[in-house]
């Protein structure tokens, strides 16, 4: 996705919502800068009427703007957008799962979000799993989330290249010449083809890069682990480099994972098809959505959004709709899915921790 992806935090005076937001920094030391975090929390609803991740392309989701935070113990979900995505992309999400009781966290990781993203930064995994735990680690650590967070209940959402990400933390560890592989075979991928396109963004503008050869990332941090034991769960929607994690470390998998594909069964992508993964994972779930696609995850385009997007020369068909099924319908679908997946987490930690006391 290009730098066409620009969303904000705009003020709207129609909503006064349950949902609470804020926008923090946390200061990373892997990156030498501060992430941009945004958090979403069942709130008194007090706080400023807000619209995130409105644009000239998405409708924004409401939400209320530095709201009071409700009285309780919420389990904590972080975010991981993917690649030239961002996180206000996945507020819809983040909404649906604060109203369930959920706190939400996530980052715009830098060198692969809209308007600054290139190819070279792309498969630098462990930066992105790097920035979920540092915001773990803040969250857990600040005086105003610190009472409200069950510690014992943090999970990760992650989508496409957060998928990866998500699945890092939970455990599995990438291997590079399957990646190498996966690519020789199947060059026409997005990743791919992002990989050989020769072009990137900086400082939201489109520039020109050098092709990326894939064997010149740094192999030992692209293949480290990365597990985050605070990470009790995952869901991982159309994941990223499904193909090219190492077998032994997915089997050794120890937390619930739930994982989500966007597309009848055979129209997946082989780049992020995971039904194989979720048979690797001991006792994995896996749910595919029919008549949707990879872009289904984003927020809801507005009225004349895809041709919009085709005047201005974007490739990848971000707003196109299918015939058979609305993005509102399939979002509805994913919500229960995921809002369920991490139910079911929660109960399956439970019935571990109470056969660990027998």
């Amino acid at each position: 996705m290009t730098a066409i992806f620009f969303v904000v935090t705009s003020t709207a005076s129609v909503f006064a919502g349950e949902v609470g937001l804020q926008d923090i920094r946390v200061f990373s030391h892997e990156r030498g800068s501060a992430l941009a975090v945004t958090i979403w929390y069942p709130s008194k609803g007090d706080g400023e009427p807000a619209l995130v991740g409105e644009s000239k392309i998405f409708e924004g989701t409401p939400a209320s703007k530095n709201a009071s935070i409700e009285v309780g113990h919420f389990p904590l979900v972080l975010l991981s957008h993917g690649s030239g995505s961002r996180v206000e992309g996945m507020a819809w999400i983040a909404k649906v799962l604060a109203e369930s009781g959920f706190i939400v966290a996530g980052p715009n990781h830098p060198g692969t979000t809209s308007g600054d993203s290139t190819p070279a930064a792309t498969p630098k995994i462990w930066e992105r799993t790097q920035d979920i735990s540092t915001i773990i680690t803040a969250l857990v650590s600040d005086a105003r989330w610190q009472a409200s967070i069950d510690t014992k209940r943090i999970g990760v959402l992650g989508f496409s290249l957060g998928g990866s990400t998500g699945m890092e933390l939970a455990g599995a560890r990438a291997d590079l010449d399957a990646y190498m592989r996966y690519c020789d075979d199947y060059p026409a991928m997005m990743d791919c083809r992002w990989f050989e396109g020769g072009r990137g963004f900086v400082n939201n503008k489109q520039v020109a890069v050098e092709i990326f050869d894939l064997r010149g990332i740094d192999l030992a941090r692209f293949e480290q682990s990365n597990r985050d034991p605070r990470i009790a769960s995952a869901v991982l929607v159309d994941p990223g480099l499904a193909t090219a994690f190492n077998a032994e470390s997915v089997k050794s998998i120890d937390i619930p994972l739930t994982f989500i594909n966007l597309g009848s069964i055979g129209k997946i992508p082989v780049a992020v098809l995971s039904d194989r993964l979720a048979k690797q994972v001991p006792n994995a779930a896996y749910a595919q959505i029919d008549d949707s696609d990879h872009f289904s995850f984003l927020p809801v385009c507005k009225q004349g959004a895809a041709n919009f997007l085709k005047s201005a020369g974007d490739p990848d068909p971000i707003c196109e709709q299918g015939v058979r099924r609305s993005r509102a319908d399939i979002h509805e679908e994913l919500a229960i899915l995921i809002t369920q997946a991490f139910e079911r987490h929660a109960a399956q930690l439970d019935a571990k921790t109470r056969d660990g006391r027998k």
